[in-house]
Order: structure tokens, then sequence, then C-alpha cells
């Protein structure tokens, strides 16, 4: 088969009748099609876009410490923390856990392959935990004022070693991925920034773990020298929470959407991958 019967063969390509061809697979179409450039990504570029989501996840910790030093209120902290999610999106740099359900379905209908999708992960991880500590590191040293909030807040989270604690990364997992999902859902900006608002209130309000964005506030307190926070005490929660946020948006969100999209799938993985993406 020639590249552009190939090219035409996938699905995106192809009208379908309009009598079989349902909403949910045109939703799909698009996952696929802008999740395809993030799996292919050079190195380079991978580390770098995950540490600019670091350095701006950085700046709705630096907002949300701020807010709860003033004010002493978590769910007025949970909003200001927002921030961080709006520019993650305006920004199109990418966090760890937004990688639970649009590079999957790229894997699911062989676009993609497994490893390509742990390197996405792992660079993904390693650029927003280096971007996040530069900035922690700056938060630190510049506002003394907030290593208080966050010393308290770090402590909170490295002390919960439980099955409480996996089960609140469960649903940290399952709302940023479900955050994710809605935000592809549309391309109106204003109900993206509305669904990051609401977001951030769910997972920073009702006190969910996520690994980064608490991982952030961790390392203000070790930064700041806060008592009984360290590496140390830092990397066994992080293991837990990361597993938890893993578990929480491929499990809750993203399996459900591969089972419903079934038949799509099989179309985009009997097309076989784009030849321009293999030649990268």
């Amino acid at each position: 088969m020639s590249t552009q019967d190939r090219s035409e063969d996938r699905p995106s390509s192809r009208e379908d009748d309009a009598e079989s061809t349902e909403e949910k697979d045109t939703a799909l179409d698009r996952v696929i099609l802008e999740g395809i450039p993030r799996l292919h990504r050079s190195t380079p570029d991978l580390l770098a876009t995950g540490a600019v989501a670091g350095v701006e996840v950085g700046f709705g910790v630096l907002a949300l410490l701020t807010v709860e030093h003033l004010t002493g209120s978590r769910l007025l902290a949970a909003l200001a923390f927002s921030i961080g999610l709006i520019a993650l999106r305006l920004g199109h740099s990418e966090l760890f856990t937004e990688g639970f359900h649009i590079p999957v379905m790229v894997v699911a209908a062989k676009e993609a392959t497994v490893g390509q999708l742990l390197r996405l992960w792992g660079g993904t991880l390693v650029g927003n935990l280096v971007g996040g500590w530069l900035l922690a590191w700056l938060i630190a040293v510049g506002l003394p004022d907030l290593h208080e909030a966050a010393g308290t807040s770090a402590r909170e989270y490295t002390a919960a070693l439980d099955g409480r604690a996996f089960v609140l990364a469960i649903l940290a997992g399952g709302a940023i991925t479900l955050l994710t999902r809605m935000q592809q859902g549309t391309e109106n900006d204003v109900a993206k920034i509305v669904a990051a608002v609401a977001i951030a209130f769910v997972i920073v309000g009702t006190g969910l773990l996520h690994s980064v964005l608490d991982t952030l506030i961790i390392f203000v307190a070790i930064h700041a020298g806060e008592p009984g926070i360290s590496y140390g005490t830092w990397l066994p929660w992080f293991g837990l929470v990361v597993a938890g946020n893993l578990v929480g948006g491929l499990v809750l969100t993203t399996l459900l959407r591969v089972v419903r999209s079934r038949e799509r799938l099989q179309q985009w993985r009997a097309a076989g991958p784009d030849p321009a993406e293999s030649d990268r």
C-alpha cells in the first residue's frame, strides 16, 4: 500500500457516513491527532516542555501559599492555585498527569508504542520536578513569610503513608485526567479556563494528593529548612502518590474511554501508523 493510500485510509481522513459516525468518534480522532506529536517529540523538547510546566505550576503554588498564608482558607487558596492550571493550558506545556488520557489513546490506536509512552511519562515527570524545584527555591528564598504555610502542608502530606493517602491520590489522578478530557472537548478558551478553575478547586480544596503540585509545596519547605521535611521523607510519599495518580487517571477515566471507543480504535489500528510520523 502506498503512503498516500495509507494516509487516506486513516479514520480522520475519511468522509464517513453521518448516520454511522458518532460524535464520540470525531472526538477520538481529535484526541489522537493532538497526541501523536506529543509522543514523537525529541528528548530535549520533551524535557523542556516538562520543565516549563513545572515552573508554571510553581506560580500556582506561589498563589496558593500566599492566599493560604494571608487568609488561612484552603478553599480560597484552591481558587488561587487555578492560575497554574490555566497557564498550563494556555501555554501549551505539559504536566506528568496530563499524559494519562490523550497519549494512551494514541498508543491504543497503534500510532505510537508503549516505549514512547513510558518515555513521555518519564521525561515529562523529570522536567516537571526540575522546573518546579527551581521555582520552589526562588519562592523559599524570596518569600520567607510563606515558609510556615509550606512546612505545615508538607508535614501533613509526608506523614500520611497509608491507604487513605493512596485513595486521595487515585481521586486526584482521575480529576486531572477529567480536566484534560474536558478541555480537549472544546475549542472555547473561556470554557477551558472555567474547567481549570473547577478542577483546581476540587483537587486543592478537598485535599486530594497530586504528585507534582504537592511535591512543589514540599520542595518549598525543604528549601526553607522546615523541621521534619527532607528528600528522605518526600521520596516514599512521592512514590505512593505517583502510583495512585496513575491508577486514578488510567482506570477511572481512560480505561472506560478505551472501551467506549473500541470500534473507532480498531479502525485506526487497521489503517496503520502515519508514514510521516514513522519516518521521524
